[in-house]
C-alpha cells in the first residue's frame, strides 16, 4: 500500500539542524489518522469514524492553535514564531488536508456505503413519499425552532456560536414593510440531530438517511413567504476557544471559569466553512462579518461538519461493517475473588489498558469504599466524563464517613464544565475539594487509599499514564500501576499534601514531579548516558509519548545521539526533532504508531551498560507539561514488571510492521510495511508485518476471563 500524502514540513539542511514546525507536525499526525479512513481492509463504518476523528481533531486544532498565526498575519508581522508566512503556510497545509478529507468522503466512502444499501439522500434524489416524510419532519421537529433574522439597522448580524450550523440566504423582493433587506441568517439549534434515519416505510428496503442541512435547505422557500430565494449556503464558523483566566487576579477560579465558559462559543473567529457552491458575494460578506482573510475560507463539497457524521454511525445497525467487538480481559494478575489489599502486599500490579479492563481500577476503589478499615481516599481528577461510576464511588465513600480529598483540575480543556459540576457535587456532600496550584494544571493521575491495619496505617496507591475515565479507558492505551510500595505511596501522600496546602514539597523518594524536577531529571538522565556513550559504554534510550516539542529535551537527545547513544522515540503526534539527519541525528529514530486504539501511554527507558531503568509518566515531553503542569514520572522497579513493559510498550512498537510511520530527516513520515528492526537483539519477539496493537489484543484474548468491552 502506498503511504498517504504527507505534510511537508521544512526540510532539514545537513549543515544546520532546523527543528520541525509543531503545528505542521500536528497536521501531519492527522494525515496519518486519515490513512486509516483510506484503508480498504478497515471495516467501512470504522473508516468513516476515522474521517470523523480527523474532523474533530481539526476543529480543536483551529480552536487552540490557529489564532496566533491569524493575529500575526493581520498585524503584518514578518518576524518571530508567528508571521504572515506562518499563517499562509499553515492555511495551505490545512486546505490540502481538508480537500483530501472531502475527496475521500465523496469519491470512496459514500459510493461504498451505497453498495451496501446505505445512502444519505439529497432533496433531488428523494421520491414523492420521501419528500412528504421529510416535509412532515421539518414542520414537526425543525420549523418551530428556526427564526430567520433579516439584516437591517435594527437587526445587525447575529451572534453565531462556535461550530454551529447556519444558513445565509439572499432574498429577492421586499419585506412586509416594503424594504429590500436581502440578507437573512438562519441559525440551526444544536439540539437538532444532524443526521436523521428515514423510516422503513419510505426507504424501499434500503438504509436511508437525510442530513439536517438538506432538510433545512429543501424548505428555505417556505420560510420566506412572498420573497424569492436566490443564493444561499450553509456555513459554520470556528472560534478560538482556549479559555484564558488570570488566576492571580481572580478570587474564585471556579466562578471565573464558569463565566468564561459562557463566552467560549463567541471567541475570535479563526475559520469559516461554506458550501463549495456558495456565491462569492455571500462568502465575501461572511468573511467581512467575521473579520477573516480569504485564506480562512474553506469551501467544502459536503456537510460543513463531518465530525457530526458520528451520529450516522450510532444509527447504523450493521455489525459486519464494524471492527469485531473486543472484550478486554480482567487484569490477568488479579483475581476478582482476592482482596486488592492482600494482593498488593505481595507485589505491584500493572494493568495494560485497553487490552486489560479498567474494571480492575474501579474494583480497587470499590473495595476501598466498602472496606470499613479504609479511613481516607485521595484522588486527582483531570478528565472523568459526565457520567462516572468512579465519581459515584467517591460520593459513596463520603456517605460512609471516610475522609475524601479530591484534586479537581478545573482547567482541563473542553472538560471544564463537567469538572466544575463534579467539584460542586462533591463539595456539597462534604468532600474536601481543592483545585491544585495557581497557574499550574494538575495533570498527574493518582489515587491513594489509607487503611488501618492493626496498630498502624498502610497506604495503597494507583498511578496512571491516563485519565480516570471509563469510556476512554476502552479506547486509549494506558498503563495503570497499583502499588503498596511504602516509598512510592509516601511520595504520593507528599504530593497530595503539597497540592492541598501549597506547603513546601519535601524531597521525594522515587517520584519526579513537574514543574520542580521532572524536566531537569530527564535531561540529567539523558546527559549521563551521553557521557557514558562518549567513553564507549553501550547505551540505549527508548521513549514512548504523545508529543515531543520541548526544545531543551530535543537538544539533550541530539547531544546524546551525536555522542553515540542509540535512541528510539515512539511519538504518536507532534514531534519537532528531525530524525536520521546525516551527521546530526543518525542515531535517533522516530516513529509514530496509529492504531485502532489511541496511543496514550508514556514509557521512558534508559540503559547504561547492564544498568537499566524505566519510568512511567503522565507527562509528554512538551514545555507546558514540564513547566506549567503538575506532572509525575515514577520508576517501575520490579524486574518482571519492567520487562513486561519493555516487551509490550516498547519492543512491540519498534517491530510494528503495519501501523507504524517512520520520520525522515526531511520531516516526512513514511508508512512502514515490514519489520524494520529485525536485526536487533530481541527481534525474536517481533510480530513481523503485524501491528503491535493487534498482537497485544491477540495475546490478551487468549488469557483468563474477560470483562465486557465494546468495540472502539
Amino acid at each position: 500500500m502506498q503511504p498517504a500524502p504527507a505534510d511537508r514540513t521544512p526540510a532539514v539542511a545537513a549543515t544546520a539542524l532546523t527543528l520541525l514546525d509543531r503545528d505542521h507536525s500536528i497536521l501531519s499526525f492527522n494525515e496519518r489518522v486519515l490513512d486509516w479512513a483510506r484503508r480498504p481492509e478497515v471495516p467501512l463504518v470504522e473508516r468513516l469514524r476515522y474521517l470523523c476523528i480527523v474532523s474533530s481533531n481539526l476543529d480543536e486544532f483551529f480552536e487552540v492553535r490557529a489564532a496566533p498565526h491569524l493575529i500575526a498575519s493581520s498585524a503584518g508581522d514578518q518576524k518571530g514564531a508567528y508571521t504572515i508566512e506562518s499563517f499562509e503556510r499553515l492555511a495551505e497545509a490545512a486546505h490540502a488536508l481538508v480537500a483530501r478529507q472531502y475527496a475521500l468522503y465523496n469519491d470512496e466512502l459514500m459510493p461504498t456505503f451505497a453498495k451496501h444499501g446505505i445512502h444519505i439522500i439529497s432533496h433531488g434524489e428523494r421520491n414523492p413519499a420521501q419528500r412528504k416524510w421529510v416535509s412532515e419532519y421539518f414542520e414537526r421537529e425543525v420549523r418551530p425552532l428556526l427564526i430567520p433574522v433579516g439584516l437591517d439597522p435594527a437587526h445587525p448580524f447575529p451572534q453565531v456560536a462556535n461550530k454551529s450550523l447556519n444558513f445565509i440566504v439572499r432574498l429577492g423582493g421586499k419585506d412586509a414593510f416594503g424594504r429590500e433587506n436581502p440578507i437573512q441568517i438562519v441559525k440551526v439549534p444544536r439540539v437538532l440531530p444532524r443526521v436523521i434515519r428515514m423510516p422503513a416505510k419510505v426507504s424501499d428496503g434500503k438504509t436511508l438517511f437525510v442530513a439536517l442541512s438538506s432538510v433545512v435547505r429543501a424548505h428555505l422557500s417556505s420560510m420566506f413567504p412572498g420573497r424569492e430565494v436566490g443564493d444561499f449556503s450553509q456555513f459554520r464558523v470556528t472560534r478560538h476557544s482556549d479559555l484564558a483566566v488570570d488566576e492571580e487576579d481572580v478570587k474564585n477560579l471556579r466562578t471565573a471559569l464558569r463565566q468564561g465558559l459562557q463566552h467560549r462559543h463567541y471567541g475570535q473567529a479563526v475559520r469559516l466553512e461554506v458550501s463549495a457552491s456558495c456565491a462569492e458575494s455571500l462568502a465575501s460578506f461572511l468573511l467581512a462579518q467575521f473579520n477573516l482573510p480569504p485564506q480562512a475560507l474553506y469551501r467544502v463539497h459536503g456537510p460543513v461538519n463531518l465530525a457530526r457524521l458520528t451520529q450516522l454511525i450510532d444509527l447504523l445497525e450493521e455489525p459486519q461493517l464494524l471492527f469485531p467487538p473486543y472484550s478486554a480481559s480482567y487484569p490477568v494478575t488479579l483475581s476478582p475473588a482476592q482482596s486488592f489489599f492482600e494482593r498488593l502486599q505481595h507485589g505491584d500490579v500493572l494493568i495494560h489498558q485497553p487490552f486489560e479492563s479498567f474494571d480492575g481500577v474501579l474494583a480497587f476503589l470499590r473495595e476501598a469504599v466498602l472496606d470499613p478499615q479504609v479511613l481516607a481516599i485521595k484522588q486527582t481528577i483531570y478528565r472523568t466524563g459526565t457520567d462516572s461510576e468512579l465519581m459515584d464511588l467517591l460520593r459513596e465513600a463520603v456517605r460512609r464517613g471516610k475522609e475524601v480529598t479530591v484534586v479537581v483540575e478545573l482547567k482541563a480543556r473542553f472538560d471544564e464544565e463537567a469538572n466544575i459540576n463534579w467539584a460542586e457535587m462533591l463539595e456539597s456532600i462534604g468532600a474536601q475539594v481543592v483545585y491544585g496550584v495557581v497557574g499550574l494544571k494538575t495533570h498527574a493521575k493518582m489515587l491513594l487509599v489509607t487503611r488501618r491495619e492493626g496498630k498502624q496505617m498502610r497506604r495503597y496507591g494507583h498511578l496512571s499514564t491516563g485519565n480516570y475515565n471509563p469510556r476512554t479507558a476502552r479506547l486509549y492505551t494506558d498503563i495503570s500501576h497499583l502499588t503498596a510500595d511504602p516509598l512510592l505511596t509516601a511520595d504520593m501522600e507528599a504530593v497530595f499534601v503539597h497540592l492541598a496546602s501549597q506547603s513546601r514539597l519535601p524531597k521525594l523518594n522515587r517520584m519526579w514531579l513537574a514543574p520542580f524536577d521532572l524536566h531537569k531529571n530527564l535531561i540529567a538522565q539523558i546527559d549521563a548516558l551521553s557521557l557514558a556513550a562518549a567513553t564507549g559504554e553501550p547505551t540505549r534510550i527508548v521513549a514512548k509519548m504523545n508529543a515531543l516539542t520541548d526544545d531543551a529535551l530535543v537538544a539533550a537527545l541530539m547531544r546524546a545521539g551525536q555522542n553515540g547513544v542509540k535512541i528510539d522515540l515512539i511519538v504518536r503526534g507532534a514531534c519537532t526533532l528531525p530524525a536520521q539527519v546525516p551527521g546530526l541525528t543518525d542515531n535517533i529514530r522516530v516513529r509514530s504508531v496509529i492504531g485502532r486504539f489511541l496511543e496514550h501511554s508514556r514509557v521512558f527507558y534508559f540503559r547504561n551498560g547492564e544498568d537499566e531503568s524505566l519510568y512511567l509518566s503522565s507527562a509528554d515531553w512538551m514545555n507546558r507539561n514540564m513547566m506549567r503542569r503538575i506532572e509525575l514520572a515514577w520508576p517501575v522497579t520490579d524486574p518482571g514488571l519492567r520487562q513486561r513493559l519493555i516487551d509490550e510498550c516498547l519492543v512491540a512498537y519498534l517491530h510494528d510492521g503495519r501501523d507504524a510511520w517512520d520520520l525522515g530527516g526531511d520531516g516526512i513520515y513514511t508508512r512502514v510495511d515490514h519489520d524494520t528492526h529485525a536485526g536487533e537483539a530481541g527481534a525474536s519477539r517481533a510480530v513481523e508485518a503485524h501491528g503491535a496493537q493487534a498482537a497485544l489484543m491477540n495475546r490478551y484474548a487468549s488469557r483468563g476471563h474477560h470483562a465486557d468491552a465494546p468495540s472502539n
